[in-house]
């Protein structure tokens, strides 16, 4: 074949060709053309084939659609974050939306990496949680399910190739007192650094203690009880070679030596006994009572930062009640944040974390100033390099907490989240949103429009599965629809005991692969 026909000279890739042309480049420029007409966008990849390097990106120009109708009639709004881990289409205009916190986070897009996921149960809350978790092990960000209530974490993060620790009576224990890799970057260290280590593993230590004491009292710990409780603490860490456990403290306190008579101010045993009576019993309540087993004894699996994710499943206690549940969560969170701060002590390799914190309310509902501790947690999230994502079911949850102080603490975490996702949520409960999220009218509309079924007809789908706004600051709402692929389907399913059907599907699709 030498020359090519009439027809493929007008071929856009071919214009520029000689006319004589030599006959190799052109041996199969028949079959070219018949298989693919029209170039691709970087042209063919051979000779004359108008094959380009880089594609130059189209000039953007910003404006008002009233300034730049005039010039160029053809305005486009300025379009879908693509950003982060994909989640779902646009429900207006098909385009594809992305959501990752922390990449947000770094592109500018928002100021803090705090997300705030609100929607009633059904409605698919979890279920983009999982898809943010499996984009964020697919870019190397470690996530941290910081304790699966029901569980439902447990089936993806096996599945990525994660690690799964069970907290319960006969399974996993957590100490409370662990300082975990912040242990081994202290003996590591020397000088300031070594001291100011020294001094954030005794203020973690102490942390949890008085706040797992408060749960089980449901009363806040007196200023006398702190004071001796940190000396204990500092007793133990001069005795002891190993990590303290709560029995330890336990037995300090019976034992009554003169440093703790002096910490209590007592001027006899017997004035030190009646001091601490309340406290010894909170802590024998941790060793000996309806929480026994699983704060009593050493930490049995620590957790794995080179695990492409992790996930804290503490649903096994949860029948315990909400006391049991609450104390797992909060020793999970101070040890799971305790670990990462180790990590960056120790300078090793930078990394990002996903701190999921699901079932929120029942964390901090517990006691009085249980928030606080919350609180004092999360708040440095950003300086960490973790993005934190808390999930509960409506606003009236928080409003639910023993005092106004706590309550107002609480609303703080909404405020401080610079996304805030909304589900299916009915109007009385998007008007407290709008307090602190300032939505539109037609945003109001749309959520609302989400959060009931339209028909009585059985195995109707619910309008608001899988819909989301997604809210940040002033600007508005993205409303997205996720639809899940191949494996997500039982991966994400959290409704599989409730479908007989489930399990078989399962295993149809484990079969196809």
């Amino acid at each position: 074949m030498g020359q090519p026909s009439r027809r493929l000279r007008h071929h856009p890739a071919l214009r520029h060709l000689p006319d004589r042309p030599d006959p190799e480049v052109h041996l199969n420029i028949e079959q070219l053309a018949a298989s693919d007409p029209l170039a691709p966008a970087w042209g063919w990849p051979h000779r004359f084939g108008g094959r380009a390097a880089n594609v130059t990106a189209a000039p953007e120009y910003q404006a008002t659609t009233t300034q730049l109708c005039g010039l160029f009639p053809f305005v486009a709004g300025s379009g879908s974050p693509t950003v982060g881990t994909p989640v779902g289409r646009h429900l207006l205009h098909g385009e594809v939306v992305c959501l990752d916190p922390l990449a947000w986070c770094r592109a500018g897009l928002i100021t803090n990496p705090g997300m705030f996921v609100l929607g009633q149960p059904g409605t698919g809350k979890s279920t983009l949680i999982k898809r943010l978790v499996t984009g964020a092990v697919a870019t190397g960000t470690i996530p941290i399910i910081l304790g699966d209530t029901k569980p439902d974490y447990t089936d993806l993060v096996q599945h990525l190739g994660g690690q799964v620790i069970q907290i319960g009576r006969g399974l996993d224990r957590v100490n409370p007192l662990d300082s975990g890799p912040l242990g081994s970057a202290l003996r590591k260290l020397n000088g300031t650094k070594a001291e100011a280590l020294r001094a954030e593993v005794r203020g973690r230590r102490l942390s949890l203690l008085l706040a797992l004491c408060t749960l089980v009292r449901e009363d806040r710990i007196t200023n006398a009880e702190e004071v001796v409780l940190g000396r204990v603490i500092d007793l133990l860490d001069e005795r002891l070679q190993e990590e303290p456990t709560v029995p330890d403290v336990l037995s300090a306190l019976e034992e009554g030596s003169t440093e703790l008579w002096s910490a209590a101010r007592a001027r006899n045993e017997q004035a030190y006994r009646r001091e601490v009576r309340d406290l010894v019993f909170a802590l024998d309540l941790l060793c000996n009572g309806s929480l026994a087993g699983v704060f009593d004894g050493p930490t049995t699996t620590p957790l794995d930062l080179d695990a492409p994710a992790i996930s804290v499943d503490i649903s096994r206690i949860g029948a315990a009640g909400d006391k049991l549940l609450t104390a797992a969560m909060l020793c999970t969170w101070s040890y799971a944040y305790g670990t990462i701060d180790a990590a960056e002590a120790l300078g090793g390799q930078r990394r990002s974390y996903f701190g999921v914190m699901d079932e929120l309310w029942r964390a901090l509902r517990g006691a009085p100033g249980l928030v606080e501790h919350a609180d004092a947690l999360t708040r440095l999230s950003r300086a960490k390099g973790m993005a934190s994502i808390m999930i509960t079911h409506s606003l009236a949850d928080l409003d639910a907490l023993p005092t106004e102080e706590d309550r107002a603490k609480a609303r703080g975490f909404v405020d401080r989240s610079a996304i805030t996702v909304l589900a299916g949520l009915p109007p009385r409960e998007l008007t407290r949103v709008h307090e602190i999220t300032p939505l539109t009218e037609p945003e109001q509309q749309l959520v609302t429009s989400w959060s009931a079924p339209e028909t009585w007809q059985p195995g109707a789908r619910h309008p608001g599965r899988g819909r989301y706004l997604i809210k940040t600051g002033e600007r508005l709402g993205l409303p997205v629809q996720l639809t899940l692929v191949g494996a997500e389907h039982w991966l994400y399913d959290t409704d599989q005991r409730i479908r007989p059907d489930s399990g078989r599907q399962r295993q149809d699709f484990r079969s196809a692969r």
